[in-house]
């Protein structure tokens, strides 16, 4: 019996900051396996996202948000098959400027996304958006979309399908992320910190899983936080401990969803400084 032909291949999503790229891939993949922030610099690393959908195996991988020093992340597109360009709107920047100039010097196609729809005021105003896209860029394949309220997204997917290379599957059918167990631990604890301290502290602090030990009722996960020196950690201290105590509240309650058995969680706060003293 004839094996049928399979699909394959990698999909970089970038854009500037904020313009919801994590909030995009997590709702392709159906799982939140990026973080997703107001704040600047959430995505620290590329996060990889698997959907598989029959023959066809499409790789995500989503990218810092790229700033005005940073093109060297867009390196990681040149060994990808398809660039999905996030725009906020019909709101062209700077940044979008200098991203697009910087892509359009590769030979890879691209799928550009105008998200926020359920934002905008004046729909109409869309129209004459993506004809001045069309002329800018030459290209057709401009698709305005809404991620909160999974307006188009179905439609992407199928023309993302349409970019994969005849290929063997490279990941399992149940994969969903290469993300390791510590990681995507690390990046729940993350994102509470980041919720809960707001403004007061960047949001490129970092987490490290310490250890885990686990049986059939229980996980104990021991970790750490790292930040730059004492005043910070005070902050996420905060006044008797207040802060710290939220985060891991707020951290083990989606721990527990996301594993579905209890979890008892240990944070601690470390200075950086203090780790190279020794």
């Amino acid at each position: 019996m004839n094996k049928k032909q399979e699909y394959c291949g990698y999909i970089t999503i970038i854009g500037r900051p904020n313009v919801g790229k994590s909030t995009l891939i997590n709702e392709i993949i159906g799982k939140n396996i990026s973080i997703t922030s107001k704040k600047k610099n959430t995505t620290q690393s590329n996060i990889i996202g698997i959907k598989n959908h029959e023959i066809y195996q499409s790789i995500y991988i989503d990218t810092p948000g790229v700033c005005y020093h940073d093109i060297k992340s867009l390196n990681i597109i040149k060994n990808t098959n398809l660039i999905i360009f996030v725009i906020d709107r019909n709101i062209w920047k700077k940044e979008d400027e200098i991203i697009y100039n910087q892509i359009k010097k590769i030979n890879i196609p691209i799928i550009y996304v105008i998200n926020k729809m359920d934002k905008l005021f004046n729909k109409n105003n869309i129209l004459s958006y993506i004809d001045m896209l069309s002329k800018k860029t030459n290209s057709t394949e401009i698709i305005p979309i809404s991620v909160k309220k999974r307006q188009n997204i179905f439609s992407l997917e199928k023309i993302v399908q349409t970019y994969l290379t005849k290929n063997q599957h490279i990941f399992p059918k149940n994969y969903i992320t290469t993300n390791s167990f510590n990681f995507s631990i690390s990046e729940i604890i993350r994102r509470q910190a980041i919720f809960f301290l707001r403004d007061e502290l960047p949001s490129i602090l970092t987490v490290k899983v310490e250890s885990i030990k686990y049986n059939y009722k229980k996980l104990y996960i021991n970790a750490i936080i790292y930040v730059n020196n004492k005043r910070q950690k005070k902050i996420v201290i905060g006044t008797q401990g207040d802060i710290i105590k939220k985060i891991s509240m707020s951290s083990r309650y989606y721990l527990e969803k996301e594993n579905d058995k209890k979890v008892h969680l240990s944070i601690w706060v470390i200075e950086k400084l203090k780790i190279k003293e020794h």
